[in-house]
């Protein structure tokens, strides 16, 4: 900002439009990390769970951490599907279909 006021341009400030749409992928951003956050914290506890007890811990850690690795693998081609229906009906929409997937899908390893 400060180069292009000393080029003679001049700066603007931002609008509530932008402001709005920086806010609402920071919260998406932040609720896909806290979700990662979680499952990384908690994936000795989901190994010991969800694993058979006849496989070692050690094992299961790692099974567990391997799930949590397939997350991180799948993040760029959602990143592609999920750009391109932003880009079709709008940021809001997709906003809220990839909220209710992660709730859901965080919600359902409970019950399963």
């Amino acid at each position: 900002m400060a180069m292009a006021s000393a080029a003679g341009g001049t700066s603007r400030g931002m609008t509530r439009e932008e402001k709005k749409v920086i806010f609402a992928s920071s919260l998406g951003t932040v609720f896909e990390w806290y979700d990662f956050y979680l499952y990384g914290s908690l994936a000795a506890f989901i190994g010991s769970t969800f694993f058979s007890p006849a496989i070692p811990e050690a094992t299961r850690n790692i099974f567990a951490l391997l799930a949590f690795a397939a997350g991180f693998l799948v993040r760029p081609f959602g990143a592609l599907v999920f750009g391109r229906i932003g880009d079709l009906v709008g940021r809001k929409y997709t906003f809220l279909v990839t909220m209710t997937i992660m709730g859901l899908s965080t919600f359902l390893v409970g019950p399963v």
